[in-house]
């Protein structure tokens, strides 16, 4: 069963790199906005006359923490209806009609295999959820690799926060990748995330499950590879941008 449409108040705004902007939004009439880390709210925009054209779905980049407030990761598409409505006319104070939680793009329920968290970009919006909802309640878990690819250094998303979390989370690994740099550095790599996800597999092939978030060609080519080293596709689930 959908959840109603709810008007949100944008509290806070920030720009998180020169393209993408970070949101908070608050949902007044609740106490308490529940959701499962890794699921998503759709917002209706007025930018369109069909229902269907102005709806625009984002992860929730903040973890569950019993408010009634979320953080929503955004970046400027230049020829995004949504984004440049949300870009050119949002301001703190602002009001955004709303329906959520939705999506099944959320853990196991049990942790009994390593897990991998493969996003490029504003993809890395629901891991961040994960990745502090499994620290703050201590869920038992093995190996996490956190693999997230973006073209600059200055293009990383939430990078000092995950390093931060990766020295305080046992078996919690941060991996960024850069595709146009030429030196990165210490813990990061050069090159597409899926040479590092490889190689991290070819060390030590557990069994392990697959989590991929971006745009469709990075999912489509990751899935592959994945399969070719003998990963069952049942292990993998998507959520695609765009």
């Amino acid at each position: 069963m959908l959840e109603p449409w709810r008007t949100g108040k944008v509290i806070q705004i920030i720009d998180a790199t020169p393209s993408t902007r970070r949101f908070w939004i608050e949902i007044p009439e609740l106490a308490s906005f529940d959701f499962k880390p890794g699921q998503f709210v759709t917002l209706d925009l007025p930018i369109h006359e069909k229902k269907n054209k102005r709806w625009r779905s984002y992860s929730i980049a903040s973890a569950p923490d019993g408010t009634n407030i979320i953080e929503l990761v955004i970046v400027l598409l230049e020829d995004g209806a949504g984004t440049n409505y949300l870009f050119k006319e949002i301001q703190v104070g602002s009001e955004l009609v709303l329906r959520g939680p939705q999506g099944v793009f959320t853990l196991p329920e049990t942790l009994d295999r390593d897990l991998f968290l493969i996003c490029t970009g504003t993809g890395i919006a629901p891991f961040r959820s994960m990745a502090h909802y499994l620290h703050k309640h201590r869920i038992p878990h093995q190996n996490i690799h956190l693999i997230f690819g973006c073209r600059k250094n200055g293009d990383c998303l939430y990078g000092p926060e995950l390093k931060a979390l990766e020295a305080q989370e046992p078996g919690f690994h941060y991996h960024p990748v850069f595709s146009r740099e030429e030196s990165v550095h210490e813990g990061a790599y050069t090159g597409y995330v899926h040479g590092v996800y490889e190689a991290l597999l070819q060390q030590q092939k557990n069994p392990a499950y697959f989590f991929l978030c971006g745009w469709k060609n990075m999912i489509d080519e990751a899935k592959q590879r994945i399969i070719a080293l003998g990963y069952d596709r049942k292990d993998i689930h998507l959520e695609l941008y765009g």
